[in-house]
């Protein structure tokens, strides 16, 4: 165990909270002391949900660790039962109840309750949040689901689907779905069931009726989908609709399952993100570096758009999610970048910082990170704040979400010329910027906007960087260049001193470097 300020996922039984809350007609009764009951706020401040998740805590405090615990839970867990009447109870204990060892899936049997009870065994010092997430959706679909003596035969057009994996506080994963589900209208595909978000119990009884499966977000669908394929003789469509390309993928995959023409889906040109890549206005953007970090399913999407459908040029990826390290060391291979698979922030931070890049497309952790060093970012994953909940229709998946990632990642390196452009002219006396509300009324001097800070970490001092050391002169200067070519400027000028064999990087030195580089 490791201690830090920030983790990327929480515990395994936050996973679980996500995905009963997510579901109808469950209740979760979580043996937990007092300060484990935090949870609830994740989902009515984070994703602003009217109700509070269906969860019962016990409560205990430490002067009832001396005395029976164990009945507590059995009281706080009847007591639930009579309140909300579930038609299923899922039964745990928080990573801290764990160490007391009062074994809540066994006292939940002896309860003698008129619904089922599913125990969690969740190991909260071995996995993370999405691990606990996957578990408890896999262990709900095996009590819910009676298995057929044998997988049924199929055959003809495959036409009904289950999609799994969206949940509560996922990152916009209510509106994934809508988007998925006017995809699979129109190739002529029904929904079965959609899970967990908004099943029940009894929704989960009927997903064996279902002819395929799309896994929407592995980190929590996959256990789940590999058991009902095996099962039921189910396919399992593991392509995510995220970007133009994968969408296009996608769209292919299920209309071969379902045996239809998917040429008039593909060709209603939906997305503006191809247009915009193919125009000339897309020159700014080209070969612009671009760091991705974030969990397995939006960091694969996301290097894949930058590359293939933006033409940026990936410096790194990354993920914390480690379920998914084999595919994301295999992507940052195929892209010749190095591959991160970490949960410290700090590591993160550092290869930030030692790339360089001119976007960063990660968590909100990275958020914060580029705050520091001076470089835009958008956030492609969870974990999110507040902000990254929108009201308004704000989907990834399928061709309006590629529009929406166009619009996250591209503005913010729009704004950032827009502010240079702002800023080297503001001391012009012809150049008036003053809100056209004001009227004729003279506008006020506007004081000049600070220069962004530059990278404050030290750069590596190892025997192929000797050039360590930048005068504060040269400093200076380099911090006037605008902050999304500076990062490319401060690498050619140290290229360009480390190839002469230069200790001492001069303003002299900036300005030799950048005509050798304009040749």
């Amino acid at each position: 165990m490791q201690l830090s300020v920030w983790t990327y996922e929480g515990p395994p039984h936050v996973g679980a909270m996500r995905v009963v809350t997510a579901m109808r007609g469950v209740h979760y009764v979580l043996h937990a002391p007092q300060g484990d009951t935090y949870a609830d706020l994740l989902f009515t401040m984070i994703e602003r949900r009217r109700e509070r998740p269906p969860v019962t805590y016990t409560t205990f405090q430490a002067r009832d660790l001396g005395g029976d615990t164990a009945g507590l839970f059995k009281t706080a867990a009847t007591e639930a039962y009579e309140r909300f009447k579930p038609e299923l109870l899922v039964v745990g204990a928080s990573c801290t109840a764990e160490l007391i060892q009062d074994d809540p899936g066994g006292l939940g049997k002896t309860l003698g309750l008129p619904v089922p009870v599913v125990p969690l065994e969740l190991s909260a010092y071995q996995h993370k949040e999405n691990w606990g997430a996957g578990e408890t959706f896999y262990r709900l679909v095996r009590a819910c689901v009676p298995p057929p003596a044998s997988p049924p035969a199929r055959a003809g057009p495959r036409r009904r689907c289950n999609v799994l994996g969206p949940t509560a506080l996922g990152f916009r994963h209510r509106d994934d779905v809508k988007e998925l589900e006017g995809l699979l209208a129109r190739l002529q595909v029904t929904v079965n069931v959609m899970a967990p978000l908004g099943a029940s119990p009894r929704d989960l009884a009927r997903l064996g009726d279902a002819d395929f499966n799309v896994v929407l977000y592995p980190e929590i669908a996959a256990p789940a989908a590999t058991w009902l394929a095996k099962a039921f003789g189910q396919v399992n469509v593991t392509t995510v609709p995220i970007g133009v390309g994968a969408t296009q993928d996608f769209i292919r995959e299920v209309a071969a399952l379902a045996e239809v023409d998917p040429s008039p889906l593909l060709g209603q040109g939906q997305s503006r993100l191809p247009w915009y890549s193919s125009s000339i206005d897309s020159t700014y953007l080209t070969g612009k570096r671009v760091f991705v970090f974030g969990d397995g399913t939006h960091a694969l999407a996301a290097a894949r758009v930058a590359v293939e459908e933006l033409g940026f040029t990936l410096v790194g990826l990354g993920t914390y999610s480690r379920e998914q390290a084999r595919a994301v060391r295999s992507a940052a291979e195929r892209y010749g970048v190095p591959a991160l698979v970490t949960e410290d922030h700090l590591e993160v931070e550092e290869l930030m910082t030692k790339l360089q890049p001119e976007l960063v497309l990660g968590t909100q952790m990275e958020r914060h990170i580029a705050k520091r060093l001076g470089v835009p970012c958008a956030v492609i994953s969870a974990p999110v704040h507040v902000q990254d909940f929108p009201a308004r229709y704000s989907p990834q998946v399928g061709f309006e979400g590629a529009n929406v990632l166009f619009d996250t990642w591209v503005h913010p390196l729009m704004m950032g010329l827009e502010e240079h452009l702002l800023h080297m002219f503001r001391d012009d006396f012809e150049f008036q910027d003053s809100p056209s509300h004001l009227g004729a009324a003279p506008p006020a001097k506007a004081a000049p906007l600070p220069a962004a800070p530059l990278p404050a970490a030290p750069l590596p001092a190892k025997a192929d960087s000797p050039h360590d050391l930048w005068s504060d002169e040269a400093r200076s200067e380099l911090q006037k260049i605008p902050f999304f070519v500076r990062g490319r400027a401060r690498r050619n000028t140290e290229q360009f001193a480390k190839d002469r064999g230069l200790h001492h990087i001069t303003l002299e030195t900036l300005y030799d470097a950048k005509a050798h580089f304009q040749r």
